[in-house]
């Protein structure tokens, strides 16, 4: 079966910055992060095509996250800059056979997540 893994997660100074990665393991695909805070709901935050042709964004990080990858690797990472204490989460990788979403009952594969926190 498919697992993917996280990691690169941490405490950081606002403003600061943290990349995650996600290690894959076998065949490439679609891949996105999405972010979890105590006691509310799962939130999209950006996914990638199986190309890294496209990619897609939520506002609320939209210019200060990167979403990119490295199929050689068979790795996706997440480069945060101007952190908030608003982005403290725990951060899921997710991977899927078909094009990229921004829904996360689309994808089949799951990380266990890791946890960034923001100090203020």
């Amino acid at each position: 079966q498919v697992q993917l893994v996280e990691s690169g997660g941490g405490l950081v100074q606002a403003g600061g910055s943290l990349r995650l990665s996600c290690a894959a393991s076998g065949r490439t695909f679609s891949m996105g992060w999405f972010r979890q805070a105590p006691g509310k709901e799962r939130e999209f935050v950006a996914t990638i095509s199986w190309s890294a042709l496209r990619s897609l964004y939520a506002d609320s990080v939209k210019g200060r996250f990167t979403i990119y990858r490295d199929n050689a690797k068979n790795t996706v990472y997440l480069q945060m800059d101007s952190l908030k204490p608003e982005d403290t989460a725990v951060y899921y990788c997710a991977g899927r056979r078909g094009d990229y979403s921004d829904s996360a009952p689309a994808y089949e594969y799951w990380g266990q997540g890791t946890q960034v926190t923001v100090s203020s």
